[in-house]
């Protein structure tokens, strides 16, 4: 039973999200309802992808084929249609009945992006390709836009109104070390909630600590060279407290906590970084509409706009960010909502 909100939610809240099955979930389905073989041969093609693909590819990236593709099986399977590989006019149908849903642009995207990439691992013909997806692709764009929302800033302002919000607790330690670490870091969420105890370093210059944290791995960092990350003395602070509190043996940083103040050993889940924030933020009085705009990436788009403001240039930026793109960097520190 799940007891606290730090932890992974049984259900997911959109409409949407409900229907997208795990395809372990996906098979046990197939026994109780006795599909068509089309249907399972496609499940089973999935199944057989995912696994090849592990290691190769970003967890989140494989969690998003692997949901995208289940609910366009699902889709076909509905229309007696073999979804693996799949006709060009099934994805078309698809991609409107996406775009009637209440879906954004990029998160079609997305799903068309998984849809080519899973047939193509299979060396099957692309159906993406076919310039009736092209159109179709179009209509969506042109009925949706192709803008995405960017992610509400928590910037240093912000920050300080959310440490004020944050208690003694053993919750109010970790969330204290969890807004400090990332607005320090600029950590992705995926990121933050890789980071592990043993990979802290601590430094003494000139009679004051400090901390470094090695940050493994990166979406920028595909071979795992590592990158240290350089902490402020009030993030070290606030780390250390934190620390002493983690029971031993305990191995990722970031962990969630339930009711009853037990810290988990696992990792907080990457999902739940922005209901954290959000929490705080409700705890520290900020309007409902500013809530709404956080997410896991707020610290990171606070932080980059505080080193604008500060005179930083954008190389230094992209450096501190681990960006690989200039015009990426400039959507968060401008506010310009490009996809």
């Amino acid at each position: 039973m799940l007891i606290n909100q730090d932890f992974a939610q049984s259900e997911p809240k959109s409409p949407v999200k409900r229907r997208l099955e795990l395809v372990g979930n996906a098979n046990q389905s197939v026994e109780k309802q006795n599909q068509p073989s089309d249907f399972n041969q496609a499940v089973k093609l999935l199944q057989e992808t995912i696994v090849k693909i592990d290691g190769a590819y970003a967890p989140a990236t494989i969690r998003a084929y692997r949901a995208d593709f289940t609910d366009f099986i699902h889709f076909c399977g509905d229309r007696n249609a073999n979804g693996l590989p799949a006709q060009p006019h099934l994805v078309v149908q698809y991609i409107a009945g996406l775009t009637d849903s209440g879906r954004s642009s990029a998160s079609i995207r997305r799903a068309l992006c998984g849809l080519s990439a899973i047939h193509r691992l299979n060396r099957f013909d692309d159906p993406t390709k076919d310039p009736d997806v092209t159109l179709e692709m179009r209509r969506m764009h042109r009925k949706l836009g192709r803008l995405s929302r960017q992610a509400g800033s928590i910037n240093a302002d912000t920050l300080e109104r959310l440490l004020l919000a944050t208690d003694d607790s053993i919750r109010g330690i970790r969330d204290r070390a969890l807004l400090l670490v990332a607005y320090d870091t600029l950590c992705r969420r995926s990121e933050l909630v890789s980071l592990q105890v043993k990979d802290i370093k601590i430094n003494i210059k000139n009679g004051i600590e400090t901390s470094s944290i090695l940050l493994r791995k990166s979406k920028t960092d595909q071979d795992s060279t590592g990158k240290w990350l350089h902490l402020s003395q009030r993030a070290h602070l606030a780390l250390v407290e934190w620390v002493k509190e983690l029971p031993e043996g305990q191995e990722y940083l970031i962990a969630g906590i339930d009711r009853g103040g037990r810290i988990s050993l696992s990792s907080l889940g990457s999902g739940q970084v922005n209901r954290v924030y959000k929490r705080i933020a409700r705890n520290a009085g900020l309007d409902e509409l500013v809530i709404e705009g956080i997410s896991g990436h707020s610290m990171r788009v606070g932080a980059a706009q505080d080193l604008l403001n500060s005179g930083a240039s954008l190389p230094i930026i992209m450096q501190r960010g681990r960006w690989s793109k200039s015009d990426t960097v400039m959507r968060y520190v401008e506010h310009i909502d490009i996809s």
